[in-house]
């Protein structure tokens, strides 16, 4: 016979208000029932907690995931800027090329000893597309422009040396050109010229190695190029002398003045007065004699005067 159990129902003052008998068994199932449930509720109170983190992890993930390809967009935009820049850079290293070949050009000066700026050829590399799809890997962009930051840095060293080389071609042109003798040493008439002609005194043919400028006494003579005194003083039947080196095998002389104002070892500049002209030596007249050698020979002046 089974066992019975007794439920009783109490009144909230303590009273009995219902007895109910139920069996054991009965009993024991309505307890593994609740057990049950209460496992059951547990378990589902677990997977919704695990659920939620999932999803709050996923969300997290989403966000973390939009931001890095924003990241790899903006990355992306500033590779593209930088392809841009580097295209523009190649394009001013060779308008700086075409500029020193024009200088070089108009002062007559050989060209440089590099024979191209990008290498075999001196055409600049293919420029890089800067307009791939942000959507597309830039690697292969990335090694293009590695490879040619390397070539504008070898371009750059190139140019570079080319302007030095430039710079000492124009120093050593100004150089020239301020020791050439390239204005008339005093201001009169050009009574004779340069070359062969009758002489003064016998009206015998003779060569005359420079010009013959006529003035009053007293007239300030000028050198005619930057240089050095070398000699000064009385010179045979041309007088009261003074003889200038200009650099580059130039030398000028001064001859049959009436005074002279500077003294061998002098610096002189173009221009500067350096004697009076005058009528010392052998002479018919207040006049200057003007030569200018070159190497050592007489060459005619006037082939030099630009004023």
């Amino acid at each position: 016979m089974s066992e019975k159990i007794t439920f009783i129902m109490l009144s909230t003052s303590g009273a009995p208000v219902k007895q109910m008998t139920v069996s054991g068994v009965f009993a024991m199932i309505m307890l593994l029932f609740c057990i049950a449930g209460l496992g059951a509720v547990g378990y589902g109170a677990y997977h919704y907690y695990h659920l939620r983190q999932t999803t709050l992890n996923t969300r997290e993930l989403e966000l973390i995931k939009a931001n890095q390809s924003d990241e790899l967009v903006f990355q992306r935009k500033q590779i593209q800027a930088f392809a841009t820049e580097i295209n523009d850079l190649k394009s001013k290293l060779l308008a700086l090329n075409n500029f020193e070949n024009q200088i070089r050009m108009i002062a007559n000066l050989e060209k440089g000893s590099e024979n191209s700026l990008f290498g075999v050829g001196g055409s600049k590399p293919e420029d890089l597309n800067p307009k791939l799809k942000l959507t597309e890997k830039h690697s292969s962009l990335i090694r293009e422009m590695h490879q040619q930051i390397g070539q504008l840095d070898s371009a750059s060293s190139v140019q570079g040396n080319r302007f030095e080389s430039l710079i000492k071609m124009l120093d050593g042109q100004k150089n020239l050109l301020a020791s050439t003798p390239a204005v008339w040493p005093v201001n009169g008439i050009l009574m004779s010229g340069f070359g062969r002609r009758n002489s003064s005194f016998t009206g015998s043919e003779e060569f005359h190695k420079g010009l013959d400028i006529s003035n009053h006494q007293g007239t300030p003579v000028i050198s005619t190029a930057d240089g050095t005194v070398t000699f000064t003083g009385p010179q045979n039947f041309l007088g009261n002398v003074v003889m200038i080196t200009h650099g580059h095998g130039i030398v000028t002389c001064y001859a049959h003045l009436q005074k002279i104002l500077v003294r061998p070892g002098d610096k002189v500049k173009r221009g500067e007065k350096i004697a009076l002209l005058g009528n010392t030596g052998k002479s018919t007249g207040p006049h200057l004699h003007y030569e200018v050698h070159l190497n050592g020979a007489p060459v005619d002046p006037k082939k030099y005067i630009l004023n």
